[in-house]
């Protein structure tokens, strides 16, 4: 394992001088600083300075997800991870994580710098800097829907989305519906690619036509509606599974503005049960994500990979919370 001496040897300059640029010094450059930081982490310093931190410092890193109200989806993560966390003796930091971060300084440096033992990823999309960086980081990080391979320092959280899904379809089957259709945001991140997946496989699991056509995608909720929300009802289905429930809650809204009827002239399911979900009129059948057990459950797996256990991906069951936004198909389109 590297010690300060073998930095200062690599890189040419003295014991001290390595010392302060790894705690910050204001009299160290912010260019050395950075140079020492990242040959630290690129000697395997990173544990070795853990080891001599009396503080237990972890990081949930947060991006495009909301988190601060008690209605915002990320609460309840953030909540079950930290009700595990704080009582093992770990301080918990929320960081908020742009892209333009994840350019300026890499995530075994950021790591490092903050010394942060491990990490909570929520939000991550596929194609941020830090994702590409985490299939060969050391840094133990667990991430909630998102997935990194062939890295036994890297964990997924989430709930079994084929076997929500596999639950939303057959809801929707047994109350007669055969012309089912599927709204997505971007999939650009991994949990919507999983989801969009499952959808496929649910229907066919049913007997039921998978038509690519019977889907639409947009990062834009607008988008959604206003593109592929028409075009699915002018294909004649009567049941639309969302991938999430304000995707849901907006194909409610529009539906009616069209002058339909939820559910006597089209069925919506959504997908998280966000506390929001028993009041939108009507209150909307949706797709159960346990967000507490979801934090817990990211704890359980951080605090395995601290210790060495290789955790590859933890699961938790899914649940369908029916409620009124899905009702019987219409006459003349049952099965």
């Amino acid at each position: 394992m590297a010690t300060i001496q073998d930095i200062a040897d690599r890189l040419n300059i003295s014991k001290g001088t390595v010392s302060k640029a790894l705690n910050g010094a204001s009299d160290v450059s912010e260019t050395l600083q950075k140079l020492v930081l990242e040959t630290a982490v690129e000697m395997g310093y990173t544990k070795l300075r853990r080891q001599k931190n009396s503080g237990k410092k972890l990081v949930i890193l947060a991006e495009n997800i909301e988190y601060e109200e008690k209605h915002h989806f990320g609460y309840d993560i953030i909540l079950g991870f930290r009700q595990m966390a704080e009582p093992a003796g770990y301080m918990v930091q929320i960081v908020p994580v742009t892209e333009q971060l994840q350019k300026e300084i890499p995530y075994e440096v950021f790591m490092l710098q903050n010394d942060y033992l491990g990490a909570f990823i929520l939000g991550f999309s596929l194609n941020d800097p830090w994702m590409n960086q985490l299939k060969s980081a050391r840094t133990p990080a667990v991430l909630y829907d998102n997935y990194i391979s062939a890295n036994p320092n890297m964990a997924y959280v989430g709930i079994d989305n084929n076997e929500g899904m596999e639950m939303a379809v057959s809801a929707l089957k047994e109350l007669g519906h055969k012309q089912i259709g599927y709204l997505s945001g971007a999939l650009g991140s991994h949990i919507m690619q999983v989801r969009h997946t499952a959808f496929f496989h649910a229907m066919r699991q049913n007997g039921l036509k998978a038509d690519p056509s019977h889907t639409g995608s947009s990062y834009y909720i607008t988008q959604c509606m206003e593109k592929h929300l028409p075009r699915l009802l002018d294909k004649g289905m009567t049941a639309l599974i969302c991938s999430h429930d304000l995707l849901a809650h907006a194909a409610i809204v529009q539906c009616q503005q069209l002058g339909l009827r939820v559910p006597a002239d089209i069925s919506i399911i959504g997908f998280d049960d966000l506390p929001m979900s028993a009041y939108t009129s009507p209150p909307l059948t949706t797709v159960r994500q346990e967000r507490v057990q979801l934090g817990k459950s990211g704890y359980y797996a951080l605090s395995s990979l601290l210790n060495k256990i290789s955790i590859g991906t933890l699961l938790l069951h899914a649940s369908l919370v029916r409620r009124e936004s899905a009702g019987k198909a219409p006459e003349g389109k049952l099965l």
